[in-house]
């Protein structure tokens, strides 16, 4: 029986926070209506599809790597773990496999199994629109939860991007230990601190 599993991340471009991704194995026999690249859909909607996802998928997981594994291993090899610890969580919690994993965009993490890149994928493949949707909800989620942490920084409003408010906060109140130190604004600031 052929399986296909889509795996997207969330979260490559922020200043701080984890990057999340997701695994997805759809049910055929219950079709999900208006799933789409997450990024194209409104916060509402993408709130009222994870729902959909999460009871009627056959299988899902979420995962992140921190903020710290990210300074580590580069915002890169970050993502790729994320993705493989969602396949695995997936795979722990609904002891289901697929026969093929799909990953958006140009690069695959290292599977046991037949993986492949497509790019546009959250646009094209079903499976892996719904994985975009539970990465991105679960990253926006994990960015709620630092702006009750870190209220004086606004990251309800900017989820972690660097807009004109969150580098204004940053010059202001300093980094955080949520903070990619190896993204350029970050690591300037931590430099003219120093000096």
């Amino acid at each position: 029986m052929h399986v296909l599993c889509g795996i997207d991340e969330a979260g490559r471009g922020p200043l701080a926070g984890a990057v999340y991704a997701a695994a997805v194995i759809l049910n055929p026999s219950r079709p999900i209506k208006g799933l789409a690249d997450s990024k194209k859909l409104s916060e509402a909607k993408r709130d009222s599809l994870a729902i959909e996802i999460k009871s009627h998928a056959l299988a899902w997981g979420i995962a992140s790597a921190s903020a710290k594994e990210i300074d580590t291993i580069n915002i890169l090899q970050a993502s790729m773990l994320a993705m493989q610890r969602a396949y695995q969580a997936m795979a722990d919690q609904f002891g289901l496999h697929a026969t093929l994993i799909q990953v958006d965009g140009n690069r695959t993490p290292k599977f046991h199994l037949p993986c492949e890149a497509i790019v546009q994928g959250d646009s094209l493949v079903a499976e892996i629109s719904a994985a975009s949707i539970l990465a991105k909800t679960a990253r926006d989620a994990s960015l709620l939860e630092l702006d009750a942490q870190y209220p004086q920084y606004g990251f309800a409003q900017h989820k972690g991007y660097p807009t004109a408010l969150h580098l204004e906060r940053l010059e202001k109140y300093g980094v955080t230990p949520e903070h990619r130190r190896s993204y350029a604004p970050v690591k300037k600031l931590i430099s003219i601190m120093i000096e």
